[in-house]
């Protein structure tokens, strides 16, 4: 492995970036704004263009207290939203009155081989300041061999006046490509929001 430096070695005046460098780059693909949405959909854009894919959702503000923002995909060729999901999900939380501090695991969000939607975050607030904001990653979902891994985390204020962080993770165990992810709240609108999609290369 060799070390690469700046053409002239000074910071201050670097016109170009050394030879044999690269990186990889995020390419917004959609966008989509909820109101009052039972479902965000995306239905093109997620195919053999990229490898990996990222979901992310800013302010999104469920109609009905206590409920938990989720996805789910669908196989090329498929409808319904109920690929089959073996997934793990773990939480750390902290009240705004500086008690209740925990880290738990989430056995009620996780799944095996299961074909409900997965939960991204815990019980979301609907108080008019209340909402979700986080990140869903998506591997190679093109793939015609392997299964389709997924990452997620999540920062909520949740019922009760809680900041919760979440996380999970997981696969779609399905050899055929994952081509339609879907958004929605376990249960009420997602009254206002955006998510992003975008493509890494």
């Amino acid at each position: 492995m060799t070390i690469k430096y700046a053409n002239n070695n000074s910071l201050s005046a670097i016109t170009s970036k050394p030879s044999g460098l690269s990186g990889s780059a995020m390419t917004l693909l959609a966008t989509e704004t909820a109101s009052s949405s039972a479902t965000i959909s995306f239905t093109s854009e997620i195919d053999d263009t990229y490898d990996e894919y990222v979901f992310k959702y800013i302010n999104c503000h469920p109609e009905t207290d206590e409920v938990y923002f989720s996805f789910q995909g669908n196989a090329a060729g498929g409808s319904g939203y109920n690929e089959t999901i073996t997934s793990t999900f773990f939480t750390a939380y902290h009240g705004e009155g500086g008690a209740g501090e925990e880290l738990e695991y989430g056995s009620s969000r996780d799944q095996g081989q299961g074909t409900a939607v997965q939960n991204l975050t815990d019980a979301i607030g609907n108080d008019n300041d209340q909402n979700a904001s986080g990140y869903l990653h998506l591997f190679n979902p093109s793939s015609t061999t392997f299964v389709k891994h997924f990452i997620g985390a999540a920062n909520i204020s949740q019922h009760g006046d809680f900041t919760m962080n979440s996380y999970c993770a997981g696969y779609f165990n399905t050899t055929s490509a994952i081509d339609e992810i879907q958004f929605s709240m376990s249960s009420g609108d997602i009254d206002s929001g955006v998510i992003k999609l975008y493509g890494i290369s």
